[in-house]
């Protein structure tokens, strides 16, 4: 798999624009992504082709600590920030429809391009929210494999064959070597015809 391309549903947090003259946004700028595999972030236009939404987060050389929360509940995607010290969420980005899996990982990375600034992650809290679902709801989220949104289609991802079973090896292995055996006495036998034949002609 391309190294640019992950299964996930993707926050980014950027701090500018990669090139200069290229884009109406006001940076720092969140956004976020979902990726079955099939898809790159496309760090030359700064996500957009893949974006789910966005919003202008303000905070570069602020004296006080900013927060950011993501929110997943019944393919409800929420993330919300307070990045002006007052203690208050604001709304930053609001999908319906999005499906994610189970058994999936959280974790934190970054990137530098042309333009570069620092920021630390002081802290990662998870909480697993209670919610109650209907049989029908528990069966559809657990019948989620891939990430994917409702009415976004997203390029299909080849799915790996399956890896072969101890039986199917061994009538593959048995079978080329006979084919092989086969092969050889077929060829010595029109090779041993082939010089009594070159034997007559000189006779």
């Amino acid at each position: 798999m391309d190294k640019g391309r992950r299964i996930c549903m993707g926050m980014a947090w950027q701090s500018g624009i990669q090139r200069i003259g290229c884009s109406q946004r006001v940076f720092p700028y969140i956004s976020a992504m979902v990726n079955n595999g099939s898809l790159s972030y496309d760090h030359e236009r700064d996500g957009r082709p893949t974006e789910l939404g966005g919003c202008t987060a303000i905070v570069r050389n602020l004296h006080y600590d900013t927060f950011l929360v993501i929110r997943y509940v019944k393919r409800h995607l929420t993330i919300m920030m307070d990045i002006d010290g007052k203690h208050e969420w604001r709304d930053c980005i609001e999908v319906p429809g999005v499906r994610l899996p189970r058994g999936y990982y959280f974790g934190t990375s970054s990137i530098t391009g042309d333009l570069s600034d620092n920021h630390d992650v002081i802290s990662l809290k998870l909480f697993e929210l209670t919610v109650e679902r209907t049989p029908e709801e528990e069966k559809l989220h657990r019948d989620v494999f891939l990430p994917s949104v409702d009415n976004m289609k997203l390029p299909e991802m080849t799915a790996p064959l399956p890896p072969l079973s101890g039986l199917a090896l061994f009538l593959i292995v048995f079978f080329s070597l006979v084919f092989s055996v086969f092969a050889i006495v077929i060829g010595i036998i029109l090779y041993n015809k082939w010089q009594e034949q070159s034997r007559k002609r000189f006779y």
